[in-house]
């Protein structure tokens, strides 16, 4: 009970807040946001993440294959699998390469 009267007074405090900023306010948070996802450090970064991530699932699968072997489910092995096809040389969410 306790946390949920934390989250709530929280809520409230946060509502209370953000109307008082108004208008205004949201539309100049909205465009610090977006010149942020347009930075190129931060897209190289991101890119860099799921390119990580990619590899790691990559390595993962083949690790439980040959570990786990027929016993994996069909269902995950086809996810993995798809995965780490889609980072071999297709375009990201950004209309970059991944090489």
């Amino acid at each position: 009970m306790r946390y949920k009267l934390t989250f709530l007074v929280g809520l409230a405090v946060g509502y209370v807040l953000g109307t008082r900023a108004g208008r205004e306010r949201y539309e100049q948070l909205r465009k610090s946001a977006r010149q942020l996802s347009e930075n190129p450090a931060v897209r190289n970064a991101a890119e860099t993440a799921a390119q990580t991530g990619r590899q790691m699932a990559g390595r993962a699968y083949h690790v439980v294959s040959d570990t786990v072997g027929d016993r994996m489910p069909e269902a995950v092995a086809e996810r993995v699998r798809s995965l780490r096809d889609r980072g071999q040389g297709a375009e990201d969410d950004w209309g970059t390469s991944n090489t």
